[in-house]
């Protein structure tokens, strides 16, 4: 953990030059994700897709903001422990979540996720939202959807956030209600949906995969499909927050994992939505076994954007901040490597000790440390943490073996 600076991140209208100036000269910097896929996609050796993969300046392209720990839901999946009713006292306040985002675009220009809790719990969250956008980053929101009435969904496309990514963790209201803890959530969610698509507005379906749902991915896919959205990023349960209290109960085996995981692969193969896997970073070790037995070379042309990613992206590409300003390297690392209210976000990012172990695929120990795919996998570092206390340790839920481990 990094202490806190005796300096605080710059105020919004404070900084030595403009924000629009700012954005200029970080603009000149750094690319898009959707930049870079629009000027590779249709590479089909890959040679450019894996140089943006390897990501060699640590380029940061996803940030998650937890807005408010406040929510309306109480799922049994949740990281957080604490969810609230209401607004928690402790989220950073506007003037503070501005002064985060003016630190924040002057050095780095990713997608910015607006999440929660329920980040619609917030009164100020399209000032925030239109704040951003005004300095230049993509802004993306995270929400259960059961709130997004026709009134609330036009304010979404008013602010021009560009994608709404809502989460549905069924097929059928009783899967998803009874994972939810609120009857008629699905329906809400799906009312939601539906708002937003008919303004034609992009929707992601995120899915979490645990032993609830497994045996529906295929169906939560063509849900997927009958809903209009854009993508479905799925979501591999991580044992932390409540999900440790549920791990037992609902962690999928290690074998079953995988076969889900090459389930997802070949539903991918259909290209009519995006498709991700997220916190499953033995997906991109399954994805290049599997093209290399169809004879396929991994390419933007082939698997789309999956191609220019690789598996855990902790402290690389992604970092999570709370709703109290602590910055971790993602929602389910408990690891704090830094606090946006004492300390600059680029101090953070490039000097967080956490950060810099992360961005060292040969410090990861076990069989992670000697597997052949460690640089587009990684294992995921939360489950490590979880399993022993040493996020650098091998991930607990992978079958495969190296095969260094076996002399060949």
């Amino acid at each position: 953990m990094t202490n806190p600076h005796d300096h605080h991140p710059p105020q919004a209208g404070v900084s030595g030059h403009s924000t629009k100036q700012a954005y200029t000269e970080r603009s000149e910097r750094s690319e898009t994700i959707r930049e870079a896929y629009s000027r590779m996609q249709h590479d089909t050796k890959g040679k450019a897709s894996t140089e943006f993969m390897k990501n060699l300046k640590n380029q940061l392209r996803l940030l998650f903001w937890e807005t408010t720990a406040g929510c309306n839901l109480e799922c049994i999946h949740c990281r957080r422990l604490d969810v609230s009713k209401e607004i928690a006292k402790d989220d950073l306040t506007t003037e503070e979540s501005f002064a985060f985002i003016d630190s924040l675009a002057e050095t780095q220009r990713p997608i910015l996720v607006l999440s929660g809790g329920e980040p619609l719990f917030r009164p100020d969250i399209f000032e925030i939202a239109r704040h951003a956008i005004e300095c230049g980053l993509t802004v993306a929101l995270a929400t259960n959807g059961t709130l997004i009435d026709e009134r609330l969904a036009k304010k979404i496309f008013d602010t021009r956030i560009q994608r709404v990514s809502i989460s549905i963790d069924g097929a059928d209201a009783k899967t998803h209600d009874n994972f939810r803890k609120l009857p008629g959530s699905f329906e809400m969610a799906i009312r939601g949906i539906n708002h937003l698509t008919r303004l034609g507005m992009e929707v992601q379906i995120n899915c979490t995969i645990a032993k609830h749902n497994v045996e529906q991915l295929k169906d939560l896919y063509e849900l997927a499909l009958r809903l209009n959205a854009v993508a479905m990023h799925i979501f591999m349960l991580v044992p932390v927050g409540c999900g440790v209290q549920i791990a037992e109960d609902q962690m999928l085996p290690a074998q079953k994992y995988e076969e889900s995981l090459n389930l997802f692969y070949d539903l991918s193969k259909n290209a009519k939505i995006q498709t991700k896997a997220t916190c499953a970073p033995h997906y991109f070790r399954i994805m290049r076994q599997r093209a290399k037995q169809e004879g396929i070379t991994v390419s933007p042309t082939t698997h789309g954007m999956a191609a220019m990613t690789k598996g855990c992206l902790a402290g690389t590409a992604v970092c999570f901040v709370s709703h109290k300003g602590e910055v971790f390297p993602c929602g389910y690392l408990p690891v704090n490597a830094g606090n946006v209210k004492t300390q600059s976000f680029a101090e953070i990012w490039n000097d967080s000790k956490v950060f810099h172990n992360l961005r060292n695929a040969d410090l990861l120990e076990g069989k992670c440390g000697i597997c052949e795919y460690k640089k587009v996998c990684e294992g995921c570092r939360a489950r490590a943490f979880y399993q022993s206390g040493n996020y650098l340790a091998e991930e607990p839920y992978c079958i495969y073996e190296p095969k260094i481990a076996h002399g060949s």
